[in-house]
């Protein structure tokens, strides 16, 4: 049983109290599936509403850390200070629609030594309000759901894999980069699903209930805690290219080391079309 450290307490501790706020909010939501107006200006209010919850939780318990958030954007703090960066609603358009299916997503990204930018990602913690449960990983300390450690599935071949992406939709991605993608993916392996929270797509990765994810076109908020989550459980995370960084937005590609190997061979052919 892995030994919660204060840092991870407090992050739980604010994604949990944003969240509770947020399920009474989604119940709401629910209600208003069948106004004609729509829930779409009571989610907007509600995705602020949570960040701000998280805001004013972490900044009392680190007055001096900065924040990279979804609505209100970079907050600066001590530059030799670590900074969060947080996604207070992963999964909107799913809250939007009545589908219980969103996260909380909070991490702590630490500033290279000397200045001049940002280095790894140290803890990340990613809460789903609906089924109450709460991914985490510190690093070096493993990956965990509560208190129980994660590992990613052990499977290498393809056929046998369930592979989870985001698709692009109305203004947003590259409909024939992905096209080409799936194309070369999807008849290799046993299912491909979309269900359109990056940050738990990537959690359910480090649990072992996907074999494999990629997207491309995501903002750090979404991936920067479940990046760190799924390396912790033994997993791979690159880019299209296979370069490994802290964090992996525009494009990730994440599953454990045979199959990402494999899918990875299989991208970049598709690419080279």
């Amino acid at each position: 049983m892995a030994a919660i450290s204060g840092l991870i307490r407090v992050m739980e501790k604010a994604a949990r109290k944003a969240g509770a706020r947020m399920r009474r909010d989604f119940g709401e939501v629910e209600h208003l599936q069948v106004s004609r107006k729509g829930p779409a200006d009571f989610v907007s209010k509600a995705d602020m509403r949570a960040e701000r919850a998280i805001y004013d939780e972490l900044l009392a318990a680190r007055p001096d850390w900065g924040f990279v958030m979804e609505e209100a954007g970079i907050i600066e703090g001590d530059p030799d200070k670590p900074r969060w960066i947080v996604d207070p609603l992963d999964g909107t358009s799913n809250f939007l629609h009545g589908i219980p299916h969103f996260a909380i997503s909070i991490a702590v990204q630490e500033p290279k030594l000397g200045g001049g930018g940002w280095n790894e990602v140290t803890a990340g913690v990613v809460y789903q309000p609906i089924t109450d449960e709460t991914f985490w990983a510190e690093k070096s300390r493993g990956a965990w759901l509560h208190d129980g450690r994660l590992r990613v599935s052990g499977r290498r071949n393809l056929s046998e894999a369930l592979i989870a992406t985001g698709v692009p939709f109305q203004g947003h991605g590259d409909f024939s980069e992905w096209t080409k993608i799936f194309s070369a993916i999807g008849p290799q392996v046993a299912g491909v699903r979309r269900f359109g929270a990056a940050s738990l797509d990537l959690a359910w990765r480090a649990a072992g209930r996907y074999d494999g994810f990629w997207e491309s076109g995501l903002n750090d908020w979404d991936t920067a805690a479940g990046c760190l989550i799924v390396r912790e459980a033994g997993g791979f995370v690159s880019d299209f290219r296979g370069r490994s960084m802290p964090i992996h937005s525009s494009q990730v590609l994440a599953a454990n080391d045979a199959l990402h190997s494999k899918l990875h061979k299989l991208l970049v052919g598709a690419l080279k079309k």
